[in-house]
């Protein structure tokens, strides 16, 4: 099985953009190599934006993981903490 393309958020734009400009979805998915399921969902989260605000919310998706992530070591930290207390010397 052939591994599956990434494409950049600006990139996705431009092909999302090529609708708009009255092509059809099936033309543009043949030339992207992608299916029209894949269009679609890029259309749901993509569609409408300009490349500045794809590239501001990849921004702020990358800050939230690492917020996410940072968080998520602060509750373990604080519960290795509790065990260590709870322990009866």
């Amino acid at each position: 099985m052939a591994k599956p393309k990434r494409y950049s958020p600006e990139q996705i734009t431009r092909i999302l953009k090529q609708q708009e400009a009255g092509l059809k979805v099936a033309e543009i998915c043949r030339q992207a190599g992608i299916c029209e399921q894949t269009f679609y969902r890029w259309k749901s989260k993509y569609g409408g934006m300009g490349i500045s605000e794809v590239q501001r919310l990849k921004a702020l998706e990358d800050e939230n993981r690492r917020l996410k992530q940072l968080v998520g070591e602060q509750a373990l930290d604080i519960q290795a903490l509790k065990v260590a207390l709870d322990q009866k010397y």
